[in-house]
């Protein structure tokens, strides 16, 4: 969501400084100059918000794509709008002229300001984060809103995976939210593509760690891992690994987020046992027998990590800090 907001406060930025320019040199001074420039700027900004907007609905679809008919409806309302942007610039005094490019200009100007402050704050503070499956239950409820703290792991400097200015280190029990380790679009894992998607899970294995589930229990260094109050387990038919594997290439299978594809719903209780890469972490969900996660799709690496579960901010009856 932060590139997209930096996206918009960039464009909206030249935007202002090309109209100025324009300006200056008395290029908009014609009506049919100034009407094509008004109608750009509409076609911007609505598509700017489209852009934002359609990204806020897709999340709240799980990351469905939206309906083609609602797309092509969207997309005729800007169209009217940027021919209306075109007219009414076109017949407009130069009076009117003035106001109208006033107004551009403004909107431009907040636009840009709001963007370029709300993806900092953002990319190197606080995230908006909406819960959507019942993986974390009971911790985490489908459509809980929360604030994901992306100070305390340290800050990172954009486009590398360079970190500074660390609060405290990830440690066992931390609820973390990622973006998923997959670097391929067509690459498949739970039944779907999860490349660009943001995941919510608790840590479970450090780097180093060996990690084994057995009979649905977590196993770590080869003892049982101590139960915890927010595990929460179902009522299901445990199923045993159908044979014994090459350990080898089980770990390199499954550090290259591909060892569900090969054994499916086995993971879910018998996995393992594997060890976690250096700059890695094993994660799972709270609720254990509904969550796709490290046991299916391999380690996070350390630069996918975006912050810690910090607040559940809505619904209201749901205030709370996150532990």
């Amino acid at each position: 969501m932060e590139q997209r907001l930096f996206t918009i406060a960039c464009v909206m930025y030249v935007f202002a400084l090309i109209t100025r320019y324009l300006n200056k040199k008395k290029v908009l001074h014609t009506s049919w100059r100034f009407g094509i420039w008004h109608s750009a700027f509409l076609l911007c900004i609505l598509g700017c918000g489209w852009y934002v907007v359609s990204f806020i609905i897709s999340n709240g679809l799980g990351g469905e794509s939206i309906a083609p008919g609602k797309r092509a409806f969207v997309y005729l309302c800007i169209l009217a709008a940027v021919f209306y942007g075109l007219k009414s610039g076109y017949e407009a005094n130069q009076d009117k002229r003035d106001k109208i490019q006033k107004a551009d200009l403004d909107w431009a100007n907040t636009v840009y300001f709001a963007g370029f402050v709300a993806s900092f704050v953002m990319f190197f503070f606080i995230q908006a984060f909406k819960i959507p499956s019942a993986s974390m239950r009971d911790t985490l409820l489908e459509g809980d809103h929360l604030f994901v703290n992306k100070a305390v792991y340290g800050f990172r400097i954009p486009l590398t995976d360079i970190r500074f200015g660390e609060f405290k280190p990830i440690e066992k029990g931390d609820i973390v939210i990622f973006s998923f380790p997959a670097k391929d679009k067509k690459q498949m894992n739970c039944g779907g593509y999860q490349y660009g998607k943001d995941y919510v899970k608790r840590v479970i294995g450090m780097p180093g760690d060996k990690v084994e589930i057995r009979q649905g229990r977590v196993w770590i260094n080869d003892e049982l891992a101590p139960s915890q109050p927010y595990e929460k387990y179902q009522d299901v038919e445990r199923i045993a690994p159908e044979a014994e594997y090459d350990q080898e290439a089980y770990q390199i299978l499954w550090a290259k987020h591909q060892l569900d594809n090969e054994l499916g719903l086995e993971l879910r209780d018998s996995m393992g046992p594997v060890i976690v890469p250096e700059n890695s972490y094993f994660v799972m969900g709270d609720n254990r027998d509904d969550s796709c996660d490290s046991r299916f799709w391999g380690p996070v690496p350390r630069e996918n990590i975006k912050g810690k579960a910090w607040f559940i901010h809505w619904p209201v009856s749901r205030w709370r800090i996150i532990q």
